[in-house]
């Protein structure tokens, strides 16, 4: 095992030869991945939820830190430390999120004699207080926004100051992030409820229901510089990332470069968050974030939101376009050495972007998803893309079950190309080729994103995804070929379901003597679970006869009625097939969930559920007046009393999940006649929540 070690022995480092990762899911196993790569021995901990998940896998070591809530084990200083004891880690790296700008660890590090692979307790707690960091800001010449960051927390005084800047306002936790506490107030009357539910959340999150308030720019674009400082008093920026596409204030696509970036800008916004990050005394990886006026007829002023005192979700597109190993440079510097680059040294490289994949539902309102990963897996084979174009930053493989406990981030899927219409198209390749099986996910909705047509003409900003939700969250309306495709997938997948060739025990449609005759019924499969109860979108009834490499299809439906195609399938490499309908060849990648048939290319996705005709019953069932849990969750509070009347889209009751809130509303008028938990308990998905009796 080598030891690396300072590369100034003056210093007050310690050589290190093991490395406890305190986090888990991709980050944990993205960090494993370069420190094996640099000789070093590495430890994962573990809760209870997660002893059997990738991270555990793929350690040398791992350690039981405890229970499922992350405040029993990945906030647990104690344990984590303990851990770091009993394997003879000689540093630690948290990741982000967690402990990672916890400076209560950082000091608890410092005295057990354990190196903390990031800034010192110092710099942590100079931004993590986001007031007191505008103050310092404003002293290194960082352009701020205007705001009020003040210790005076009065819900009146409050009030007064947002009045006093100007509406819309944003409403953000002192002590916050990534999303947490944070609210766009449009006008002074929404100000208290917004107050409220800000400094819960917040208290929630951080222990901390601090607030500040900040001008909220209209067409802000989210800019954010990638620092690095070391302990010799070098500084440098490694570009910028734009990352304006987001959903409730998280980050959704990032890229790098951002474009439409001068050098003289570039140049601007680099330096100063070079100087945001020296004026704290800063070591290590930061992120400096910045809002970009955007609005018609700026001229490309910036102001400083916050720093992130640690290394970056989408650090991997920096990496991208730099050619650089930020965790290894956050390694090095941990023991002393320089930084391995100058400023001058630094270029760009092509283009890059980051689509995070979440275990969500987007047509539920993004409602977390859980289950078993059946299947996940990146198809490159028959992509025509190279391993050097993509990667993939995953904490789950197939067989992997999603739990109810942590963030519902699955992957990030990174590309690179030599400029960003290539690296674009690289993007929606590489969604395309993903194979998820099992669990929900936000692939599809990744792709509407990525191939809107104000995303690739760069017109960007931090309510992107609110500007265009018509067209973002439109009803997906199936075309003939589509119907046409997803039977022809059904009757390979029947034929390929067939386990004699025995006329007797086959069940695609054979007839001796005559053509084979298989009828498919094509439901949106977002009905799936009603499908007693619902009549299909099309009828498909296709014939082949004997000798014959095409299928005879026939389409008859709501909105299609008797419209034929001549279609074959060719299977290619992988999950690619060849379809040709009426002399038209298309290729595309087809997989299936189940009898959820999926197919995918690079403008988009199509799910239909698909059924043998013979085995549906449209027999009807009575609606139950009940609520069910959407997710595994926490009650935070119920909003109304039992007995109340209600009208539609009135909210009756909050849960938690996964770090965020989400309102249980009145889906229309009636009366709430009791509610089944109480503020505290645990909900598993499908509970009734509630009884509620519609209005007559």
């Amino acid at each position: 095992m080598s030891h690396l070690t300072s590369s100034e022995p003056n210093l007050r480092t310690t050589p290190f030869d093991t490395l406890l990762i305190a986090n888990r899911g991709e980050i944990a196993c993205r960090i494993m991945r370069t420190a094996r790569l640099m000789g070093l021995k590495t430890v994962a901990v573990y809760s209870d939820a997660d002893a059997n998940a990738r991270h555990v896998r793929e350690a040398d070591e791992a350690i039981r830190i405890g229970p499922a809530a992350a405040r029993e084990s990945y906030l647990n200083i104690e344990a984590v430390i303990d851990a770091a004891k009993r394997t003879g880690s000689g540093a630690i790296h948290p990741g982000y999120g967690f402990l990672s700008e916890n400076g209560a660890f950082v000091k608890a590090l410092e005295e057990a004699g354990i190196t903390f692979i990031g800034p010192p307790a110092s710099a942590i707690a100079a931004m993590g207080d986001k007031s007191a960091a505008k103050a310092r800001m404003a002293n290194a010449d960082v352009p701020l926004v205007p705001g009020y960051h003040g210790d005076n927390q009065d819900d009146d005084l409050l009030r007064a100051e947002a009045d006093n800047i100007g509406y819309p306002v944003m409403l953000k936790a002192s002590a916050g992030g990534g999303g947490k506490g944070m609210r766009v107030v449009e006008k002074s009357e929404a100000f208290q409820a917004a107050l409220e539910g800000c400094r819960r959340e917040s208290k929630a999150a951080f222990g901390d229901d601090r607030m500040l308030i900040e001008k909220y720019l209209v067409q802000p674009r989210h800019v954010e510089v990638q620092v690095f400082c070391d302990r010799h008093g070098h500084g440098v920026y490694l570009f910028e990332r734009d990352c304006s596409v987001q959903r409730r204030h998280q980050k959704v696509l990032e890229e790098a470069p951002a474009p439409g970036m001068t050098p003289e800008l570039r140049a601007a916004i680099g330096n100063a968050a070079v100087r945001a990050a020296q004026e704290i005394g800063y070591v290590g990886a930061g992120t400096v974030e910045f809002l970009l006026d955007a609005s018609p007829g700026q001229d490309g002023s910036f102001y400083f939101m916050e720093m992130n005192t640690r290394l970056q979700v989408e650090h991997p597109v920096t990496e991208m376009i730099t050619g650089q190993d930020l965790v290894e440079w956050q390694l090095r510097v941990a023991m002393g050495e320089s930084l391995p680059c100058t400023q001058d040294e630094l270029t760009i490289t092509g283009h890059s972007f980051e689509a995070r994949l979440y275990a969500e539902d987007p047509d539920q309102d993004f409602l977390p998803a859980t289950g078993q990963l059946t299947r996940f897996a990146l198809d490159l084979a028959g992509t025509n893309l190279q391993a050097d174009q993509v990667r993939l930053d995953s904490g789950v493989e197939s067989g992997d079950t999603v739990s109810m406990h942590y963030d519902p981030m699955l992957a990030k899927l990174i590309v690179h190309g030599s400029d960003r219409d290539a690296a674009l198209a690289t993007l929606n390749r590489a969604l395309a080729a993903l194979d998820i099986q099992g669990v929900v996910t936000n692939r599809a909705f990744l792709q509407r994103l990525a191939t809107h047509p104000a995303f690739k003409n760069v017109e960007l900003d931090t309510r992107f995804i609110e500007r265009h939700e018509a067209t973002l969250f439109a009803a997906h309306h199936y075309q003939p070929e589509e119907y046409a495709s997803a039977a022809l997938l059904a009757l390979h997948q029947l034929a390929q379901e067939c386990e004699s060739n025995s006329p007797w025990d086959r069940h695609d449609g054979f007839r001796l003597n005559a053509p084979r005759t298989v009828r498919i019924a094509l439901h949106d499969p977002k009905h799936a679970q009603a499908l007693e109860d619902a009549s299909p979108l099309v009828v498909v009834e296709g014939k082949r006869h004997p000798g014959d490499p095409e299928w005879h299809l026939t389409i008859n439906g709501h909105a299609v009625k008797g419209q034929t195609f001549s279609a074959s399938l060719q299977p290619l490499i992988g999950n690619a097939v060849a379809i040709t309908l009426n002399g038209h060849r298309r290729r595309l990648q087809a997989q299936h969930d189940g009898n959820v048939l999926i197919m995918v290319d690079p403008q988009g996705e199509t799910r239909l559920y698909w059924q043998r005709i013979d085995a549906i019953d449209h027999g009807q069932h009575e609606v139950q007046a009940s609520f069910t849990a959407p997710m595994h969750g926490t009650v935070v509070a119920l909003l109304v009393e039992a007995g109340t009347s209600v009208e539609k889209g009135i909210p009756l009751m909050v849960m938690e999940a996964m770090k965020m809130e989400h309102t249980i509303t009145a889906p229309t008028n009636g009366r709430v006649e009791g509610f089944c938990f109480q503020a505290g308990d645990t909900v598993s998905q499908g509970d009734v929540l509630l009884d509620f009796a519609p209005g007559e």
